[in-house]
């Protein structure tokens, strides 16, 4: 029975339109299209691949770098909008479940954005969403930080499946709070690895995107769909090319639930395609369900704080009360009495 329960695993390779959200959409549709002409099952996007990891936040500062990020807070995605809807019409025209990272406006401020995961089924329904927890290093300069709401594992017909992005995969705890969903399907977003040194090459953050997702797939015991983004000089628009640095040359791979490759690398813009099995997945299981029987809960245990990071919470008035009171929420309070 396990052995038929089969799925088809694509990853999208591509360079996006950056700065420029309706041209990302319509090249990100055509894709998920060609995808769903292949045959795939789940489809996965690199980090904030619509429209374009902030390749300007490695320069040195300076006032075009200011331009970059207004702008880059300009052509962000919100939730739902009708960037969303488009994205979801191309799931469902193409019959593939997709995961995608966008840069996601916060619909409140207007001011902030984050590195975001959008969940999209082959329904054309959005499943949800996950920010990222933590940005890396510079990367704080350009996304807020996510919270666990998004921490989450979505059924599907033919399996569990997640995601997170890039260097969460180095954080540990979210990792495992998806294991203890029972991942068996996992988009490991990241920007793409850059051109490395001469070997022997540094290790650099990027360089790292192999090696955590074979050790999450190894972990998990779930498949790994390790995609990442292409952006080359020529990609890099023309007015911020002094800010664009080293490249991103995609690397993506798809990894067994055992951590071990099986296609990949990718290079240049092209769609990676591996076939999986429930088999697979339910025998890496059986050897070390890392939340289940591979546990010890008895002295090891981890709490997931579900409530969102709200900074203002309404509190309806008393009876006779003349007004309104509001109180502020410090981002990072995750215990303690909160008006929800």
């Amino acid at each position: 029975m396990t052995a038929k329960n089969s799925f088809r695993l694509a990853a999208i390779q591509a360079v996006p339109v950056f700065f420029d959200r309706y041209a990302s959409t319509e090249k990100a549709c055509s894709l998920i299209k060609e995808a769903g002409a292949m045959g795939a099952t789940i489809a996965g996007f690199g980090e904030t691949w619509l429209p374009g990891y902030p390749f300007f936040i490695y320069a040195q500062t300076q006032p075009l770098t200011f331009k970059a990020l207004a702008e880059y807070i300009a052509s962000a995605v919100e939730i739902p909008s009708p960037t969303t809807e488009k994205l979801c019409a191309a799931a469902k025209s193409a019959g593939v479940d997709v995961v995608i990272g966008i840069v996601e406006r916060d619909r409140a401020t207007q001011g902030t954005v984050y590195c975001t995961l959008l969940f999209i089924g082959r329904d054309g329904c959005i499943l949800g969403r996950h920010r990222k927890i933590k940005p890396t290093f510079v990367e704080r300069a350009a996304w807020g930080e996510g919270d666990a709401q998004g921490l989450r594992v979505h059924e599907r017909p033919y399996g569990r499946i997640s995601g997170l992005n890039c260097w969460e995969h180095n954080l540990m705890l979210p990792g495992y709070a998806l294991a203890a969903q029972g991942t068996q399907i996992h988009v490991a977003a990241w920007p793409g690895r850059e051109p490395s040194a001469a070997p022997p090459a540094p290790v650099t953050l990027w360089s790292r995107q192999l090696l955590l997702s074979r050790a999450f797939a190894s972990q998990a015991a779930c498949y790994v769909i390790a995609v990442g983004g292409v952006r080359r000089r020529a990609d890099t628009p023309e007015r911020y090319r002094e800010l664009s640095g080293f490249g991103e040359t995609g690397d993506s791979y798809i990894i067994d639930p055992r951590g071990e490759v099986i296609a990949g690398p990718a290079s240049g813009e092209t769609i990676l395609i591996a076939e999986g099995s429930m088999e697979a997945v339910l025998a890496a299981k059986a050897v070390a369900d890392i939340a289940g029987h591979y546990s010890r809960p008895d002295i090891l245990r981890l709490l997931v704080d579900r409530r969102p990071l709200e900074r203002i919470s309404n509190i309806a008035p008393q009876d006779n009360a003349p007004c309104l009171r509001t109180e502020l929420v410090h981002p990072n309070e995750i215990s303690g009495s909160r008006a929800d």
